[in-house]
């Protein structure tokens, strides 16, 4: 069995690509505070790597920017690749097959395909009002800050 859900904040604006055969992908990194604090009394964090296609791709893209706290589910994978130096880097990331947009952050940049695209069309207007908000109960017992 490969199943993985998560809750954590984005850590930066997930931006677009387009790939190979015209499909849309786009990824982003995860901090996941732990559950504990360290010897210093700090939350430490983990920082996962996520990936996701398509449509979800695009509606994470539109609607989440950096710190928006989502609950991804999917499966783990993966991959290797060579580097121009013939040193080898294996790369393990979240493959995610379904969001849930906790508490949404405005993108600080329109463009949802990033600066090194300007010909894709720029994000719609986001409204937070249509996005899940934690009742503030809730959100004190989450270990994401």
């Amino acid at each position: 069995m490969n199943q993985v859900a998560l809750v954590g904040r984005i850590t930066k604006d997930p931006i677009l690509r387009r790939v190979s055969e015209g499909r849309i992908q786009s990824s982003f990194v995860l901090a996941i505070n732990r559950n504990f604090k360290n010897k210093n009394g700090e939350v430490e964090a983990d920082f996962v790597l996520c990936t996701t296609w398509g449509k979800l791709a695009e509606n994470t893209a539109r609607h989440c920017g950096k710190g928006s706290l989502i609950g991804i589910g999917g499966r783990l994978q993966s991959r290797t690749y060579e580097r121009e130096d013939k040193s080898r880097v294996y790369v393990t990331e979240v493959i995610g097959e379904d969001i849930r947009f906790l508490s949404t952050k405005k993108r600080g940049n329109e463009n949802l395909y990033g600066e090194s695209d300007p010909t894709m069309p720029p994000a719609k207007d986001h409204d937070e009002k249509k996005h899940f908000q934690l009742p503030s109960h809730e959100s004190d017992a989450l270990p994401i800050f």
